[in-house]
């Protein structure tokens, strides 16, 4: 039987792409999350170093790179008493979002909650095992028939993040209907008009349980190292020790020079700080040039903004296409009215695309 799958989103943007590529100074892709700044020589330096890697590697993960997960986790998150049991690297995020569903035991008859707006893989997952999907960010209507739930702080794409109030509303409901909550948090490391970025695995949402919980990260974004594929869960040993077994079984598992790196990347502080710099730059740029050309935009955390001119999203997509822009529309995410802008670009190429953003003029449809 075939997989009920959808065309992949980005392929739909063929014909824009294809305008904006016309621009006399070129395509300015901001369509797509992927890093551009160099990955930090200490992360290099770690992999090559570990480049003699004739054995098979760990499933779990290194001894030292299970306690770095650990050592982040109190040091960055707030998140104390992790075991090595309790933490596991992943292939990237974005496998493991998509297949969790699967290790977890989940199919038919069952349901998987995903946020209203959201990332897509969240819906992959669900239609890959077959289970039902309920959209949805209240948990009073979440159904009975729940095992999956996903929340995903800072959001993609919206980047808005969640209190420690609502991860903990969120977590109550899931232990009542006897659900796994696994909360996506890769953007967490870069916050910009929020004080406070909570964990799901925060004393102050688990009361001091992580039955039933787990956190997802990657440091893809903060560590610049996208095609290494580096990620991480950690929360309830029993519900990481049965990925675990499930992965042994089907050989997933990070590369040993992979996991050398990642631990060396977990480890140091300074070049996440550095990265996060240039991200905050990058994104003052290019919001005040977006407000400047009529959008309303958002971007409490992470790596987009979340723009709108109060058309709809391929109209805005189209219109950026013409100057050479091309983004991601809201739709990809279960909103029509918004496009997604990434902030992954050089700076030159930022401060390029703010000046063809201060060419447009303001519409008549424009929210003012």
């Amino acid at each position: 039987m075939a997989l009920d799958l959808p065309e992949f989103p980005w392929d739909s943007l063929a014909a824009a792409k294809q305008t904006a590529s016309g621009h006399p100074d070129g395509l300015i892709d901001l369509s797509v999350g992927s890093p551009v700044d160099a990955t930090p020589q200490v992360v290099r330096d770690a992999l090559t170093a570990a480049a003699d890697a004739h054995g098979y590697p760990q499933v779990w993960g290194t001894p030292q790179l299970r306690q770095a997960i650990i050592d982040w986790f109190a040091r960055e998150r707030g998140v104390e008493g992790l075991t090595e049991r309790a933490v596991m690297p992943s292939i990237g995020s974005k496998e493991l979002i998509a297949s969790l569903a699967l290790w977890l035991g989940i199919g038919r008859g069952d349901t998987i909650v995903i946020p209203e707006i959201a990332y897509p893989t969240y819906d992959i997952s669900a239609r890959l095992v077959g289970a039902d999907i309920h959209v949805g960010d209240d948990p009073e209507q979440w159904p009975a028939t729940t095992r999956l739930i996903w929340i995903n702080s800072p959001s993609n794409p919206t980047g808005r993040v969640l209190s420690a109030e609502r991860m903990r509303a969120a977590v109550e409901k899931a232990r009542s209907l006897g659900a796994v909550l696994a909360s996506d948090e890769c953007y967490a490391l870069l916050p910009w008009d929020v004080a406070d970025v909570p964990s799901v695995l925060d004393e102050r949402v688990t009361g001091g349980d992580n039955t039933g919980l787990l956190a997802v990260h990657s440091l893809s974004k903060q560590s610049s190292d996208a095609g290494y594929r580096t990620a991480f869960i950690a929360g309830d040993e029993a519900l990481v020790q049965q990925v675990v077994g499930v992965r042994k079984h089907l050989g997933l598992m990070p590369p040993s020079p992979v996991q050398a790196a990642m631990t060396a990347a977990l480890d140091d502080a300074a070049h996440v700080e550095e990265q996060r710099e240039r991200y905050r730059s990058r994104r003052a740029t290019l919001l005040d040039a977006v407000r400047e050309a009529g959008w309303q935009a958002e971007s409490d955390a992470g790596l987009y903004l979340w723009a709108t001119d109060g058309t709809d999203a391929r109209q805005q997509v189209s219109r950026l296409a013409e100057i050479g822009i091309l983004v991601a529309p809201g739709d990809f995410y279960g909103d029509d009215r918004h496009v997604r802008i990434a902030l992954t670009a050089t700076d030159e190429t930022i401060a390029a695309a703010a000046h063809r953003l201060r060419t447009l003029k303001r519409t008549k449809n424009s929210v003012r």
